[in-house]
This record gives C-alpha cells, structure tokens and sequence, in this order.
C-alpha cells in the first residue's frame, strides 16, 4: 500500500493551515503503526543538498533544485510547524485590529535593519540609526548608511510587491537599493554576479564555503522562483520560506548583500502570500543572538544533508519572535495608552502634545525643530512643550549639551531592545 502524503496537502487557505498539521499528524502516525509504504517523493531525512564541481585550483558547490516535491516525514518538524502557525495567526491577528499599526511597524524594521546589518558586521544601533546623516559621525556614517538602505529596500520591496511577483526581478530591485552609495556599490547593485564569489576565509584558497559557479545562478534562481510559485503540489509556506532562504544564502547570487538581502526575503514572501497582511514578522535578531546556530545549521544543511535541523532552527526562530511580537505589541498599546492619559494632565497643551506623541511612536526621536514643524508653534512653545514631557517620562534629552539638543521617546524604543 502506498500513500503520497504530499497528494494529500491540497488545503490552500491559510486559516485551515493547524487543521492540515494535526489530519498530517494523525497520517503520520497512521502510516507507522500500520507499517504503511509512504512515498517520500522528495527528501526531507533523504535530502541530499549537492555536489562538489572541480574547477581547477578549487571546488564549487552546485546545490540541487528545490522546485519539487517536498514531504513532510519528521513528527518533530511537524510538531513545530504547527506551534508556528498558532503563534504566526496570533502575530498576523493585531495586524487587523491595531489603531494605527503602520507607526509601530516602522519600528520593527528599523530593529531588523540594525540587526540583520549587524550579523554582517555593521555597528550602528537603533539610536544611532534615528539620527540624521549630518548629525552622524563620519567614521559612522558608511555603518548609518547601510541601515538607512535596509529600510528603503523593505519599503520599496513592499510597495513592489503590488506590482511585481516574488521574482528574480524584485530580489535584483532590492539588492540595487541595499548596496546604493555605500561599500558595496562597486559590486554590481542589482546585478547577478559575474564571477566566483567564497565565504569565511582570506581568499578563495582558505574559504569555508565556495558557492556555484556564476554560469549557473540564472537557472538555480529560476528553479527557486519556480518553487516559490509552485502550485501543483502543496507544501506548507513557512517550510518553503525557510528552504528558499536556505537556497539563496547557497546560491550566494551576489558579490556582496547576500545575507541581508535573504532575511529579508522571509518577511517579503510572507506577505506576498498573505501569510501575514503586514510585514510585521523580523527573523534578523533571532539570527543575530544565535548566530552561530544559524551559520552551522545553513552549513551542516550543505555538508551533512541536514534540512531538517535547519528547518527546525528557522520554526523555533518564527515561534519565539511571534511571541515576542506579540509581547511588544502589547506593551506598545499600553504604553500608548498611559502616555495619552498622561498628557490630559497639560490643558490646552495637550493637543499639540498628542501631535507630538503621535509622530514618536513612528520616530521615537527628534529636536526642538522637529516639535515646532509637527505642532506649528513657536519655538518658545515648543521648548514649554519638551519640559512638560519631560517632566512626564517621555521625553528624554540624550546629547548633554546646551545647543543642538535630541531627545528620545526611551521607554518606546526600550521595547525594542
């Protein structure tokens, strides 16, 4: 007797996604207690990553296609996919019913811009990354500018989703607006490269890991945007998202970007397959507090045939960063709420002092220029303004001088960190 268990995911509508885990369960289980011949059509325990190509003076790897049928044969795994997609419905939930959940998603990517900058070496943190260009230090300012990059590639990739597919061609947009004018810009900005690339190492003799040859990115990039499009046969989305970051970070496509612009791949396909109707799911501080779990589960996937650990990681990863999406979003709310009781106590100044509250919980950051643009005051007002939110707890001066002065919203960006 034979079942093809992937014959039998046909459900496409996310909402009956828990209930397909627990029917998969429930076959899985039926398929070993009864001995039943399952047809593993493709990998997952027998998953075999690629090969090695000899190309003279070093070996490639040539990575295998994924646009094929993937089965699910690990109760584990299934086990995990199943609590991500609770906690995934549950993040995706405040995203409908959250007054004006746009201010604080900006938050969220600013955080992801940092932190996905920072695996790759990149030092600015979130106060740093709220300051102007002219208020940057300029042995800072090539760190700042790759953050600002990060956040202008999310909001553009976002806003091509609604023209364009998850394609080779918005993953080659956003690459070109990740690496515009900083130190990457030399390395061919939204262009596949041309030329062998290496990871880890001084040269190419030393590396840790050569990807493949450049003369067969198109197709490998090809066959991934094949599966991500593959409709034939189901496989759950937040499985594919993971083999798909998997792939590309394989793939390497680039010269330089690589690693930023796969996390941000994972928030794009999301969205773009409403799994979630607000990029508000992050993965890069995950990432980043375990990062050497993520490189050794990318790399034991290539050396050991090990997808399942990966998948494994990346689920844990979705699972904790939902809850703790949802955490902030509560506390957000909250702190909202009090701030605006708070303000109540300030009369007349209290509608301007709304305006103010209102533009720091998308920029929790600003000057005495800024409040006067926002609320059309005076400056004297403006300055009567900041020492009542002082006073308050919710602004906070943090440049200690006389002139110039910053002040931050620090028990919002606190939520963050």
């Amino acid at each position: 007797m034979g079942i093809c268990i992937s014959e039998l995911l046909i459900v496409k509508n996310v909402q009956y996604f828990a209930l397909e885990i627990f029917l998969l369960q429930i076959l899985v289980l039926f398929c070993i207690s009864k001995k039943v011949n399952v047809k593993i059509t493709t990998y997952m325990q027998n998953f075999k990553s690629g090969t090695y190509i000899n190309q003279g003076y070093y070996k490639s790897f040539q990575p295998t296609n994924i646009n094929k049928k993937w089965v699910l044969d690990d109760m584990e795994l299934i086990h995990l996919l199943s609590k991500a997609d609770r906690q995934l419905g549950r993040l995706d939930m405040y995203s409908e019913h959250i007054p004006d959940i746009d201010l604080f998603i900006s938050m969220h990517v600013l955080k992801e811009a940092t932190q996905s900058s920072k695996i790759e070496g990149t030092q600015t943190n979130m106060e740093e990354a709220l300051l102007d260009k002219k208020d940057v230090s300029h042995e800072n300012r090539d760190d700042w500018e790759e953050v600002q990059n990060y956040i202008s590639a999310m909001h553009n990739a976002i806003e091509m989703l609604g023209k364009l597919p998850f394609s080779s061609r918005l993953i080659r947009e956003t690459h070109k607006t990740l690496l515009q004018g900083v130190r990457g810009e030399h390395k061919l900005p939204g262009v596949f490269r041309t030329s062998q690339n290496w990871i880890g190492g001084a040269s190419i003799d030393d590396a840790v890991f050569i990807p493949p040859v450049h003369t067969s990115i198109n197709e490998l990039m090809g066959d991934l945007e094949n599966f991500a499009h593959n409709t034939e046969v189901y496989f759950p989305d937040l499985l594919k998202i993971a083999i798909i970051h998997y792939q590309f970070e394989t793939i390497h496509p680039f010269l330089d970007g690589n690693g930023r612009v796969g996390r941000l791949l994972i928030t794009l396909y999301l969205v773009d397959k409403d799994i979630l109707k607000k990029p508000i799911l992050y993965l890069s501080d995950f990432f980043e507090r375990n990062k050497t779990l993520y490189y050794d589960n990318l790399m034991k996937a290539r050396t050991h045939d090990n997808i399942v650990q990966w998948l494994k990681f990346f689920l844990v990863g979705v699972i904790e960063t939902a809850k703790k999406g949802v955490e902030t979003f509560d506390a957000i709310l909250k702190l909202k709420q009090n701030s605006e009781l708070n303000i109540q106590t300030l009369g007349t100044r209290a509608n301007n002092a709304q305006k103010i509250i209102q533009y720091l919980f998308k920029h929790p950051m600003l000057d005495v220029d800024k409040i006067v643009e926002i609320t059309e005051v005076s400056k004297r007002t403006a300055y009567h303004l900041i020492n009542d939110l002082e006073e308050l707890g919710i602004l906070k001066e943090i440049t200690g001088g006389k002139r110039d002065k910053l002040f931050t919203f620090d028990s919002y960006l606190n939520l963050f960190k």
